[in-house]
């Protein structure tokens, strides 16, 4: 018999990423920023795969673009690759201690900026700058707080307590 699972905890969790990357930083921890709705998304394909794929990540992505301003359709690629390669990846990966999907999820964030340097180029637009490459290992070392939490949530673990 399966558990009745919270509906609400996806979208509220992609809203509450949404509003995460528009809270305003400081000008010196901006380079920090984590990918908040990469870290959310992969949550979803890694533990929910039923419910959340490759759809889920443009529509997602495209809600961010549209949230951001950001170039349409470029977040929305972005989350797209991280989502086919978490799904190809997803049987070994799901069984991963944390520590090691956090290790994982550091190079799949490593390689959503390889894109998003891809796509400047491409573009044509300002190169980036070395501190670009930072919010990598921050979203590697939040990846395990995100994860308990979500989990927590979604498993009704926190009314146990």
């Amino acid at each position: 018999m399966s558990r009745q699972r919270p509906s609400w905890l996806m979208p509220a969790s992609v809203i509450v990423a949404l509003l995460l990357g528009l809270l305003p930083l400081p000008l010196d921890l901006q380079p920090f920023r984590p990918y908040w709705l990469a870290l959310v998304v992969a949550y979803w394909v890694i533990e929910d795969p039923d419910r959340s794929g490759l759809g889920f990540a443009f529509i997602v992505g495209l809600l961010a673009d549209l949230t951001f301003g950001s170039l349409l359709g470029e977040q929305a690629l972005r989350l797209v690759v991280m989502a086919f390669i978490l799904q190809r990846f997803r049987a070994r990966l799901r069984f991963f201690p944390i520590l090691q999907q956090s290790l994982a999820i550091g190079g799949l964030l490593l390689n959503d900026r390889i894109v998003v340097a891809a796509i400047h180029v491409a573009l044509g637009i300002q190169p980036v700058s070395p501190m670009f490459w930072l919010a990598p290992l921050t979203g590697m070392l939040l990846w395990p707080p995100v994860f308990v939490l979500i989990d927590a949530v979604r498993l009704g673990h926190w009314r146990k307590r």
